[in-house]
């Protein structure tokens, strides 16, 4: 099966100083880029970081500081990378809440507006886990009958994450999905926006999901003292709320859209 698309989409896969968001950086960064021909090109970047890597990490991924110390770091190849995944939608493999975020903070640590609101994100994992709720590994053992090799490297995995989407349209096509409040409904189909919807736990207003949106259309505080209460409300009712988080360990991505919305308040 080919994909149905109506812009490029390019899925890509992270290696890392760590898990941190806010504070890690990439390592390794490979995107498959498919056009609306399906056609691919693959491109890998590896990466000075220049942040220490945990060990935690180098253990998975097998990056040490001392291989990768004379490699260009992501700010001197942010335009290169930006320029490829022009007017592509994005997907991945646990992307929503990791390897899209981590793209973006990097971009804005080196100055480059990459801008994700007109961008379908697809996260495959996501798809799976409501499906099946497996690992990447038992994904392409479940759906390609084969096993994973070269775990945790960026291609193999991103590679296995195309494959296994793939196989996910067929497998789910036509297959009914209840939700939690009982609609019944087909949301596997070859369409990119579809699958970014069914994908999604939330509807975002970052990307971290610290900010949703409720049904009104409102943005909602998504964690903390604040949990459920509009943006909006608290701004008026703390003030010094957005002076805390600006201050605070939080994405760079966050504190834009919190700051949007306070230039939108006036």
């Amino acid at each position: 099966m080919e994909l149905n698309l109506k812009k490029p989409l390019a899925v890509f896969d992270i290696e890392s100083t760590g898990l941190s968001v806010a504070k890690d950086r990439i390592i390794e960064l490979n995107i498959l880029r498919i056009d609306t021909n399906n056609a691919t090109t693959s491109k890998t970047w590896v990466l000075n970081p220049e942040y220490p890597i945990s060990a935690e990490a180098s253990s998975v991924h097998g990056f040490y500081y001392d291989d990768i110390k004379d490699k260009p770091t992501f700010k001197q190849v942010a335009k290169e990378i930006d320029k490829f995944l022009t007017n592509c939608d994005l997907a991945g493999y646990n992307s929503l809440k990791f390897d899209i975020p981590m793209l973006v903070e990097e971009f804005l640590r080196a100055d480059v507006d990459f801008e994700i609101s007109n961008r379908k994100l697809v996260d495959v994992q996501n798809i799976f886990m409501k499906m099946e709720q497996r690992t990447l590994s038992a994904a392409v053992r479940f759906f390609l009958g084969k096993e994973l090799e070269n775990a945790h490297s960026a291609e193999a995995d991103v590679m296995a994450t195309y494959e296994v989407l793939l196989a996910q349209l067929d497998k789910y096509k036509d297959v009914d999905f209840t939700d939690k409040s009982g609609k019944v409904s087909k949301p596997v189909v070859n369409d990119v926006a579809a699958l970014a919807e069914f994908s999604s736990h939330h509807k975002n207003a970052d990307l971290m999901g610290q900010i949703i949106f409720n049904e009104d259309g409102e943005e909602v505080i998504n964690f903390g003292k604040h949990k459920g209460k509009t943006v909006k409300e608290v701004f008026l009712n703390e003030p010094s709320y957005y002076s805390w988080m600006m201050k605070a360990d939080f994405p760079l991505y966050t504190k834009k859209i919190m700051t949007r919305i306070k230039l939108r308040m006036g």
